[in-house]
Order: C-alpha cells, then structure tokens, then sequence
C-alpha cells in the first residue's frame, strides 16, 4: 500500500522586511528554530505564474527516504530537511504508517537560489504536502518555519504577518493572513530577472554575518522595523500605495545597507539593480506622483509593486530602458497578459535605452490564495514505482 499526494505552492514575494534575521540576537533567538529577530510582512503572489510543485509518495516498501529537485536526485542529510520530516512524524501521533519512507519529487518554474525565495517556496510546499500524506491537523508554520525562516508565511494567502514571537521554543513565531487578496485586486508585481544564476553569498550565510557584525542591524531592529510594521500594515488596509511604496523602498534599502555593514560586506545588488531603483525613481519624479516601487531580496533581481492601471505604460518604460536581448528566446515579459503601450514623449525624452540584454526576461503576476492540492494523477511528480516521470540527464 502507498500513499501519493501532490500539492501546488505559489512563490510568495516579501513586500517589506526582506531580511529574516534567524540567529541569535541578546542570546534570546534560537538558530536550530530559525526564529528571526523582527516581525514582517509579505505578499503572497499568485502559483498561476510562479510556483513550486511537489509530490509525496510514502510506502512499506521503500529502503531509505530520497528526494529529487528539479529532476536530480540530492543527499537527504540536509539537517534542515530532516528536521522537518522528523517534526511532521511526530505530529502524526500513533499513525503505525508515520516511519514508512518517503519519496519527495519538487520542481519549481522559477530560478533556484538566485534571490526569488525558492527555499520559501520550497519548504512550505514540502511540510503542507507532508501534512496532506501523514493527516496532519493544524497550523504547520511552524514546521516550515524550520525549514526556510520565510516558508512560514508562504502557507498563507494574500498579506501575511509573521510575528518573531517571544517564546524560546518559538511557538508562537507563526505567520497569519493579516488581508486577502481580495481586498487589493488591483496590486500588481513585475519581477524584473537580472541573473538566474545562484547567488554568490547565501540569504543564511550573510544573515549569519550581518547579525554577528552589523551595528546598523540594531538600530533596524529595535527601531526601524516596529515603526514599519505599523506603517505599511496602515498602508494596506486604507490601500494607500504611496505610503505602501515608500515604506517599501525604504526598508529595501535599509535591509541592502545592513548587509554592506556587515564585515566583510555581503553584496546582492549589482550595477543593473540600482539603475532599476534609478529609474523608478525618476519616473515617480517626472510623474509627480508614486506609481512605482521597488524592493530587492537578497540577490539583485528586482520586484516591482505597481497598480494595474500602469502596468502598459510601466512595461513599455522596462523596456525601453533596459531593451531585451536580440537573440532572447520567447516572450520577453511572461505571465499576465499585458496591453501594448506607447511611451509618452515627456518619459522617453528622459529614459535613454541601456545596453540591450542587462534583464534576461520578467514576469508581471498579482497576489495569489495560497496553497493547492492537485488530486489529478497525471499532474504527480512520481511514477507508480516511486521515481520521477522526468530526470534530468
């Protein structure tokens, strides 16, 4: 007898505290845990452009648990891997099919490790399916939270709140939907892709070094981070993008700042990131209005939040600016359809085009709902046997 499930997670996009700070600060925090040490918000976006796909298999008659990423088969002694499916067969209480091995196939449709929050995506998608095949009840954040700080908020939809909790035993470091999708239908996000490739320093390697030698990083927590929370949490419920973007902004280029004071400096943001903030910053000037913002992840790709109403004139100003490459295979910008637009004279008169070819591509996508269970067979991951359909040579 074998147990198959297979469930659907979104990417989630973080629109304000990019850094999930997970080791100890005043011998309060717990690394094993990855309990942070500030409260944050994040959006939840939509798995119809991004998302992660994982399919569980659990049987009496498999020798160890094998997990395959993006069709090749990785070493199953990652701790952090192993803590949560040690964690979610405790959760299943006197199940006598809780020690069966497991089979894991995940694949994801967006770059891995290049700052687009595919551990996040990952480790949520993993623990939720592990709830699904072991019959977990009841919030999973926690779990996921041990995997990747952010996966915990990836199991909501919409805008979610993750509380860094008091607790030693981090309990009560969990993540709730704080407003959901629907209450912000016009919100849009444009990922503009300036590499793809893995990132030279890790999000955890260089939060390790921020907090171990960053005197920025204490300010930012004890006084820059409340006052955001409460901020752009106001922001959100009267819908008030100006203040929503500018807040954004700003905590973007607070969290960059705290990782170039670190020592030595960890560096995510390249030359084509900051001609990105550039410009959104010169059309926000010309419009005399915000209409645009920015925040980068750990990595140098960028996230741009945006109303509806100026995504065409948005998408043209991106493209003319930073033109795609000649050669570029397939649509230059992907998932939600867009109107064609002409640039009016006043932005093209200020934005001269940049070397072609400096984004790889971007993808325009809204908030998404969160998770989904996919019980149609031919969407798993596994064969009958418990190997993957597709392996990558």
């Amino acid at each position: 007898m074998s147990l198959l499930c297979n469930h659907v997670l979104f990417l989630y996009r973080e629109s304000l505290f990019l850094c999930d700070w997970k080791l100890p600060f005043g011998g309060k925090r717990d690394e094993d845990l990855i309990l942070p040490l500030n409260d944050s918000i994040s959006t939840t976006l939509s798995m119809e452009q991004m998302r992660a796909t994982t399919t569980i298999m659990q049987s009496p008659d498999f020798d160890k648990d094998r997990i395959w990423l993006n069709g090749k088969e990785e070493s199953f002694d990652n701790p952090r891997l192993i803590r949560c499916l040690t964690e979610m067969r405790r959760l299943a209480g006197d199940s006598p099919q809780k020690d069966w091995k497991i089979h894991i196939c995940s694949e994801n449709n967006f770059p891995t490790a290049a700052g687009l929050a595919s551990s996040a995506a990952g480790y949520a998608c993993l623990v939720y399916t592990l709830s699904k095949v072991l019959r977990v009840e009841g919030d999973v954040t926690a779990v996921a939270r041990q995997g990747s700080g952010s996966a915990c908020r990836s199991l909501a939809g919409g805008f979610v709140h993750w509380a860094r909790g008091d607790r030693a035993d981090g309990t009560d470091s969990i993540a709730k939907e704080i407003f959901p999708l629907v209450h912000w239908p016009s919100l849009r996000v444009l990922i503009l892709v300036v590499t793809d490739k893995k990132k030279k320093v890790s999000s955890t390697s260089g939060m390790q070094r921020c907090v171990e030698t960053s005197e920025l990083l204490q300010y930012r927590v004890s006084h820059s981070v409340p006052r955001r929370v409460q901020d752009i949490t106001k922001a959100i419920a009267s819908k008030d993008f100006r203040t929503f973007a500018e807040v954004m902004m700003k905590d973007s280029n607070q969290f960059h700042a705290t990782a170039l004071d670190s020592f030595p400096p960890a560096v995510y943001m390249n030359d084509v990131s900051h001609s990105i903030a550039e410009m959104v910053h010169t059309y926000n000037n010309i419009c005399g209005s915000t209409k645009l913002a920015y925040t980068f992840d750990a990595g140098p790709n960028a996230c741009l939040y945006l109303e509806a109403a100026d995504v065409p004139e948005v998408v043209a100003l991106v493209t003319r600016v930073f033109p795609p490459s000649p050669d570029i295979v397939g649509e230059y910008v992907t998932g939600l359809p867009v109107s064609q637009a002409q640039l009016p004279q006043n932005l093209r008169a200020n934005f001269e085009p940049s070397e072609a070819g400096l984004l790889q591509y971007c993808i325009l996508t809204e908030l998404g709902s969160g998770p989904k269970e996919l019980t149609d067979p031919r969407c798993h991951l596994l064969a009958e046997d418990g190997t993957p359909k597709h392996l990558t040579s």
